[in-house]
């Protein structure tokens, strides 16, 4: 395994993608701050439950389960780019967290979260 910080990315990579993970934090951050904006009952459950319909109560527990799914969706995607953005700190951003080799340009363009390089991903998503 190669020493941190000697990634192959030049400083105008690593900056351009900082600035892509740190853009999609803020979005994402942005939208956390317009949650906790809305009134206190509207925070809980996006669709209040009310006295209805079976059918109507029924449609209002899977809008709530679906946004309660991307609510965790949302927090995951969060943890995400807050762990790639501290690779830059240890300066072991764009190298694979599986055997060290350098992570393709092309492949963090796409992906900039990206934590490990094609090869150890096609293995892992083969397992």
């Amino acid at each position: 395994m190669r020493p941190l910080a000697m990634t192959a990315l030049d400083a105008g990579q690593l900056a351009q993608l900082r600035a892509t993970l740190e853009a999609r934090l803020a979005a994402l951050s942005g939208l956390d701050d317009v949650r906790e904006a809305a009134p206190e009952g509207a925070r809980d459950l996006p669709v209040p439950e009310v006295e209805t319909s079976p059918a109507d109560k029924a449609t209002v527990r899977l809008l709530n389960d679906l946004a309660l799914e991307a609510a965790g969706n949302h927090a995951a995607q969060i943890q995400v780019l807050r762990h790639a953005l501290a690779k830059f700190e240890d300066g072991s951003y764009g190298l694979c967290e599986e055997c060290g080799n350098d992570i393709g340009y092309s492949r963090l363009q796409a992906r900039p979260e990206a934590r490990l390089c094609i090869a150890c991903q096609t293995r892992f998503e083969k397992r």
